[in-house]
């Protein structure tokens, strides 16, 4: 979601969502990039063994390669393209935010089904013998219909687990995308992809180096009576794989409601903004900073944000993206050539 590489194929439209005041800003590009080249996917010259799976309660049983999967988030989407499977795929829906430029040619390619989840009809009109999610609301009554009714269908499911499960980290990732490799017969890809992202994040950790004291970290969703902040989840993760410590990594969920008192009370040295929902990253930012209750937190006075698009925190092959955005905005001097 190489490093080794001196030139840059991440997007400027990435870099710049990380936002720091002149004192923590590198003015750095990235120096990595993070995806395998994007080729349609061979298939793994050994017989197809009979793939079972219990995802969301059911068992799946694959005798055989989907041919028609829809995707239904972003983070499952550029898995699947960065495994090389576009071919095998009749139609994509739900993005959060641009698709990695890495991978624009062969998304472009796929029948976009809706910006959103598609309705039953347009879902059920692809003729679709797959769907994979990010999110278990993608097959509910009010949306796509329940794993079961699918099943009933022809239509095999699967679920992102590491996005379904409490504080899940990077071996789970890694397990979702194996287990997708092993369901389209590209187990080989699906290693390479695996091994390019840990590579990759070696190098950005030892970019780091040891950290004595992480710094305290506020993630910042949406909210204004209240802040709607990550708590104990996949970000908390990333965060602490940066150098840095969320400080309300002791609620025992995934998303909590806190109260703006409790956070001036621990007092973050950063604030991360989600960038996701109805307001922009400059709304979040403005209204921040405009708090008088947060006006002597260390954040707030030394104006260090950093900005995460959502694509990047979710449980998907961006990893090294994110870890890469929090690490040089945690500690922009270890990033200087």
């Amino acid at each position: 979601m190489k490093m080794i590489h001196k030139f840059s194929l991440i997007p400027v439209c990435l870099l710049i969502m990380i936002i720091l005041s002149s004192c923590s800003s590198t003015g750095d590009s990235s120096q990595f990039t993070h995806v395998t080249e994007n080729k349609v996917a061979a298939k793994d010259t050994k017989p197809y063994e009979k793939v079972v799976i219990n995802n969301m309660g059911q068992t799946v049983t694959f005798t055989e390669p989907p041919k028609r999967a829809v995707t239904l988030n972003q983070h499952v989407t550029e898995i699947m393209l960065a495994l090389g499977l576009q071919n095998s795929m009749v139609g994509t829906a739900y993005l959060d935010d641009k698709i990695l430029p890495e991978l624009q040619n062969a998304y472009s390619k796929i029948p976009v089904l809706s910006d959103k989840y598609p309705s039953k009809e347009v879902f059920m009109a692809a003729e679709p013998d797959f769907a994979y999610a990010g999110w278990k609301s993608a097959f509910t009554e009010k949306s796509l219909g329940t794993v079961q009714e699918l099943s009933e269908s022809g239509i095999k499911t699967y679920v992102q687990e590491s996005s379904t499960m409490a504080a899940p980290d990077l071996e789970d990732v890694y397990k979702d995308i194996h287990t997708i490799g092993r369901i389209f017969n590209v187990e080989s890809k699906a290693n390479e992809v695996i091994g390019k992202m840990k590579q990759d994040i070696e190098q950005i950790t030892k970019r780091i180096g040891p950290i004595e004291k992480p710094l305290a970290v506020f993630i910042y969703d949406n909210g204004e009576d209240i802040a709607k902040t990550a708590a104990n989840n996949y970000m908390t993760k990333l965060i602490s794989m940066a150098g840095g410590k969320n400080i309300f990594d002791d609620i025992q969920q995934g998303w909590a409601d806190v109260s703006w008192e409790e956070v001036v009370n621990r007092n973050p040295e950063v604030i991360v903004i989600v960038d996701y929902g109805n307001k922009t990253v400059e709304q979040k930012r403005d209204l921040l900073l405009a708090k008088k209750e947060l006006s002597n937190i260390s954040a707030i006075k030394n104006k260090r944000f950093i900005t995460l698009p959502l694509s990047a925190v979710s449980e998907g092959i961006r990893a090294p993206y994110a870890l890469e955005m929090l690490a040089k905005g945690f500690y922009p001097d270890k990033f200087k050539e």
